[in-house]
């Protein structure tokens, strides 16, 4: 009865884990689409992108006006506080009143001074609690202020010089980090498809060498091999079994990277399809010079670093004085009922010149100035030396580029040559032409060949699109890659 049970369970059991276990072929465009969408690097890429494009957002908002509102709404106050009498002695006088008070701004920095206007309008209401206590308000309809530093830094202007550069060297961040995601893509592409190709080979390797033993066998009876050629042929069958498990668990380990980064399920059996064919493009080395200064985010990032390292020195300078100017022009009224608090307004002006200057501090000021100096030295001389690796590691990545071709052509040959050589020494083995040494030969020159093109077809692959992380150019389509950055941020 047991038995029955359990095998009830198993024709159920099977069924399901087979249908589990789902092939699916996937070409290299495929992958890299399903990357560039659902893997975490993308993800990352996204949000980096986001944080740039609200802090840009941000700094737009910074240039308009601003509608604001402060309140007290109320504050109440039943303490003692000392109060200076007329003879010069003090008393404690106690004070029991609510007030309330509000005020609506219109603020706007205005970037070319790095000052801010503000036009206002408050109201104020005072009421003295307790046995005979009274009310008053306080009203400034209309008031325009100023608040403007004389010497400082200003930082409006910086920000609109710097900012618009970090937000451009963001885009251009972007693009490159979703051609590193492909160039990602790729690798674990072409390393599950080596680990297929290895697979396929090592079988049809067991395969083979279990027939030639079985041959060998023969002839050995008939005394047509040594008994030494007959071991041989028997350890090479041993071997091919080993290197099938070993390449099984290679092939494993190859998919299950692939499949988490592009963010599949594990039910999923990869079948990586070879590319039918390469783009035939001919890259000059000026031409992408040229495209990477002028796309890449290096070029920005350059600027950026400038820019911050002036604004540093910018900073220092001003820092050796400090002048601030305030001035607050406007009306104001007064009376014990509120719509009489607007009516017979006074003049109500406030000018102030606020002064910090520095008599002795011993050359302090003066060596943080000296020291922003030196440090934009640094960043520039840095700055140099990194354009100058930016150019070289270009060059070389061309030349590679452009080589790979070659190489790749010259593999796919070889591929074809190594395999027919294989099967010519299959046959000439078994009429007795070749030995054992000579056929394992033709077998490791069919195999490494293999693995030579599909390699040479990864590295051309690799560069192609590291080319175009740099450039940010598509030369397929011979257009600049385009990115709507709205379109993406509302992801």
């Amino acid at each position: 009865m047991k038995r029955k049970i359990v095998s009830c369970l198993l024709v159920c059991i099977l069924p399901f884990g087979v249908w589990a276990q789902q092939d699916r072929e996937i070409t290299l465009n495929e992958a890299i689409a399903l990357a560039r969408v659902q893997s975490v690097d993308a993800a990352v890429a996204l949000n980096e992108l986001k944080t740039a494009y609200w802090e840009y957002r941000t700094y737009r908002a910074d240039l308009l006006p601003e509608v604001n509102f402060a309140g007290t709404l109320p504050s109440y106050n039943k303490s003692y506080n000392a109060y200076q009498q007329s003879d010069g002695s003090y008393t404690f006088v106690r004070n029991n009143n609510i007030e309330l008070s509000g005020e609506l701004s219109i603020d706007q920095s205005i970037w070319l001074t790095g000052g801010t206007l503000s036009l206002t309008s408050s109201i104020d209401y005072l009421k003295q609690l307790g046995a005979g206590g009274s009310k008053q308000f306080m009203s400034v309809p209309i008031a325009v202020k100023l608040n403007q530093p004389v010497f400082g830094v200003n930082q409006a202007k910086w920000n609109r010089r710097i900012e618009p550069v970090r937000y451009a060297e963001a885009k251009a961040a972007f693009i490159s980090a979703t051609e590193e995601v492909t160039m990602k893509t790729i690798t674990y592409f072409f390393q599950l498809l080596l680990a297929k190709e290895g697979l396929a080979t090592e079988k049809q390797n067991r395969e083979n060498a279990e027939k030639l033993y079985e041959v060998a066998k023969a002839k050995r009876q008939m005394g047509q091999i040594s008994e030494n050629d007959l071991l041989q042929l028997k350890l090479s069958a041993l071997q091919a079994k080993a290197a099938v498990t070993e390449n099984e668990s290679n092939l494993n380990a190859k998919m299950f990277q692939l499949r988490s980064f592009l963010g599949l399920s594990e039910d999923q059996v990869l079948q990586p399809v070879i590319p039918q064919s390469v783009p035939e493009v001919d890259i000059a080395y000026s031409s992408v010079l040229d495209k990477a200064q002028t796309n890449n985010s290096f070029a920005q990032n350059v600027r950026r670093r400038q820019l911050q390292a002036d604004y540093d020195v910018a900073v220092s300078k001003g820092n050796l004085r400090s002048v601030n100017l305030f001035a607050n022009i406007g009306y104001a009224g007064r009376d014990k009922d509120f719509s009489s608090a607007y009516e017979n307004l006074l003049n109500n002006q406030v000018v102030e010149v606020g002064v910090k200057i520095p008599l002795l501090d011993w050359g302090k000021r003066r060596g943080k100035v000296k020291v922003a100096q030196s440090n934009r030295e640094v960043v520039q001389s840095r700055l140099r030396q990194e354009q100058m690796n930016f150019n070289q590691n270009i060059f070389l990545l061309v030349a590679n580029f452009n080589n790979q071709a070659a190489q790749l052509a010259i593999a796919d040959e070889a591929d074809a040559i190594a395999q027919k050589r294989y099967k010519s020494s299959i046959e000439t083995f078994l009429i007795g032409k070749i030995n054992t040494l000579d056929l394992n030969d033709a077998q490791n020159s069919k195999d490494q060949a293999r693995q030579k093109y599909i390699s040479e077809m990864y590295y051309y692959w690799h560069y192609f699109y590291q080319i175009r992380s740099l450039t940010l150019w598509d030369y397929e389509k011979n257009s600049e890659l385009q990115v709507d950055f709205e379109e993406v941020v509302r992801r």
